[in-house]
């Protein structure tokens, strides 16, 4: 324990030195919504629109923001003032990183949380005389020196720390049978951020399947253990938390106002910058067929579309491929989802089978969701660091995914000074995964491929490199900065996409064999 103290302790001290860095328009919208909270009454949060950047989050993030704001006039009163759009003074800057690195004790305890739990599991099975070690800690040390949220956070600017916590939290109750308490936290959690309802069905299935009902000695469902008081006891905790959370705004007539809010869909499909998915395949797909049709007749010139690459939210209209609704997008998602659920529901393996229906269902909603932003990435790479010591395959997924999935965050920094900062911080947990895996599993790469990895893995990673060389060198020296200047985001999204598609198969394979094996276990053992 004494070791995880140290780690966490280094890893905060750590977060103090991005209090100068760069600050996205995240950075504004928080301090817009200390603003709301602090000086509007309850009724007017969601209808306050002197800034862009309105209240679009659940009520408990609203409470969460004024809970912070009863702190920052200690700092600046003027952050506190509606009518100061954009305000950035340099005890704004302090409060807000200050708040971050705080909050992120919740990620912090729900990792440690994580690490008593496994590592409880290995003392079982294994010699944990050194527990510098152990792969327990190895596990910690992967959860909490995570790329994405160090630099979406505490550079970038949000709170996913804070909200990740949570969700950890919830997931090692499970582990821990203590489904009452995840209910508890992840209801929580969803009217802290409505993303989250993405995973939701994975926590509705598992808890259904596996608490409410029991299973017989076949594996199978007993549907006479069906628990009326569980069930009543979950859908009662969710509800309460529901209640506490909307019952103001219900009160208020406000609900359709709340909804617009959450769900704003005339954003358009894609983010600002395409999220390494199936749209942004989709969309250079129908960029290329266009242009090919426009010179080769097929489409006159005047109807091509290019606000899609212009780097700007709006919604636009695909040239060549039919142009996708969000009730096509919400179809998609549900339907990618649905084999990950039914195998959960028909032969659950413990909570290790919920967290890889989680996973799969945050694959689902990045893939085919609408307006997915690229941070996004975050909710499925963060749970696959708890399947690392499960099996090799596992692990090898991870880095895959991990590798590529937090290069694609590498647009989010896009100011010179940064470029350093990301690419080393990248290059350290990388070296540090693929070392630590390869020890775990004693694994060696070879001359022609990385530890762990296929050799068209290894080459597809490999591939990062000369991409980054073009869009951070190549591009602004040969002057295509100002005709093509989103060209370095259209290559990364589409590059990163390939991989990211390439880590859902394999991981719903992974997943698929590893339900076929236990089902064949305990075939065995009952023949």
């Amino acid at each position: 324990m004494a070791a995880y103290v140290v780690l966490a302790a280094t890893v905060s001290l750590f977060k103090l030195l991005t209090l100068r860095s760069y600050k996205s328009t995240d950075f504004d919208v928080h301090r817009n919504w200390l603003a709301i909270t602090h000086s509007l009454p309850v009724r007017r949060w969601y209808f306050e629109d002197t800034s862009q950047w309105t209240l679009d989050y659940p009520p408990f993030f609203a409470w969460f923001e004024y809970a912070l704001s009863q702190f920052a006039g200690w700092f600046d009163k003027e952050m506190l003032k509606v009518e100061n759009v954009n305000y950035r003074s340099p005890a704004t800057i302090l409060f807000q990183q200050l708040t971050v690195i705080l909050t992120d004790f919740v990620y912090i305890y729900a990792v440690k949380e994580i690490y008593q739990y496994f590592r409880s599991i290995q003392a079982k099975t294994a010699d944990l005389e050194n527990i510098f070690q152990s792969s327990s800690l190895v596990q910690a040390v992967i959860l909490l020196t995570n790329f994405g949220l160090f630099i979406v956070d505490h550079i970038h600017f949000q709170y996913n720390g804070f909200l990740f916590g949570i969700l950890l939290l919830s997931i090692v109750r499970m582990y821990q049978d203590r489904h009452m308490s995840a209910a508890f936290w992840f209801a929580l959690l969803l009217n802290l951020k409505h993303l989250y309802l993405y995973v939701a069905p994975a926590y509705f299935v598992y808890l259904l399947r596996c608490y409410v009902f029991q299973n017989k000695s076949d594996g199978s469902i007993d549907w006479q253990s069906l628990s009326i008081m569980r069930l009543l006891g979950l859908g009662g905790t969710v509800i309460s938390v529901f209640t506490l959370s909307l019952g103001p705004f219900i009160m208020l007539g406000q609900i359709p106002q709340l909804v617009t809010r959450l769900f704003p869909f005339k954003r358009g499909l894609c983010h600002a910058y395409w999220a390494p998915n199936f749209w942004a395949l989709y969309n250079v797909a129908d960029k290329m067929a266009s242009v090919a049709g426009t010179r080769l007749g097929f489409v006159p010139p005047g109807n091509q579309t290019v606000s899609m690459t212009g780097g700007l939210v709006r919604e636009f209209d695909h040239t060549f491929l039919p142009s996708v609704s969000p009730l096509a997008t919400l179809v998609l998602s549900g339907l990618s989802m649905m084999p990950s659920l039914l195998m959960l529901w028909a032969r659950p393996r413990g909570p290790q089978s919920f967290v890889r229906a989680l996973i799969l269902c945050g694959f689902g909603s990045f893939m085919f969701g609408w307006h997915v932003h690229e941070k996004a990435i975050l909710m499925i790479i963060i749970p696959m660091g708890l399947l690392i010591l499960e099996r090799k395959t596992d692990a090898s997924l991870f880095l895959v995914m991990s590798t590529v999935g937090h290069y694609s965050l590498f647009p989010l920094l896009f100011t010179q000074c940064e470029t350093p900062i990301k690419i080393g911080l990248l290059l350290l947990t990388t070296i540090y995964a693929f070392s630590s895996f390869s020890n775990m599993y004693k694994a060696s790469g070879g001359p022609t491929r990385l530890p762990l990895l296929s050799f068209i893995e290894t080459l597809y990673l490999l591939g990062l490199l000369p991409l980054e060389v073009y869009t951070s060198l190549v591009h602004p020296l040969i002057g295509l900065s100002q005709p093509l200047p989103f060209l370095p985001l259209l290559l990364t999204s589409v590059y990163t996409s390939v991989g990211v598609t390439y880590c859902w198969f394999r991981f719903y394979l992974n997943t698929y064999m590893e339900q076929e094996m236990s089902r064949s276990s305990k075939l065995e053992k009952i023949d």
